[in-house]
């Protein structure tokens, strides 16, 4: 059995480039498919999940009741957005008889509203 050093010694280098990138594109792989959510798979190809913690089942749920908040809130600003857009670009720029008038009537829900508590 004779070895040949000198064919193993020009062998080595790729050899060695091969491993490293075989081992680079696994671990590129196996990221990107961490990143974009598809299970990660064994080495026989079977999908391999994370295990279901209570922990983080309960904080996905404060987040989607936050999410739910914070939606809410968004779009009650978006109406007084409209409003206060509307009364901007009203073509009369009668912001003051506007603004009056969202007076007068708060004054007339509130005397309505004394008259109907006295009865």
């Amino acid at each position: 059995m004779n070895i040949d050093y000198a064919a193993i010694e020009m062998l080595a280098p790729v050899l060695v480039m091969v491993t490293a990138v075989g081992t680079g594109g696994w671990l590129l792989n196996n990221w990107l498919r961490m990143r974009h959510g598809y299970p990660l798979e064994t080495q026989w190809g079977k999908a391999v999940y994370p295990r279901g913690d209570t922990e983080a089942l309960a904080r996905v749920q404060l987040l989607t009741q936050e999410n739910a908040q914070l939606r809410a809130e968004i779009g009650s600003m978006k109406d007084r957005l409209a409003s206060v857009e509307r009364i901007v670009t009203d073509q009369g720029y009668d912001v003051a008889r506007q603004i009056e008038g969202l007076r007068e009537a708060r004054d007339e829900a509130a005397l309505t509203a004394r008259k109907v508590t006295r009865q």
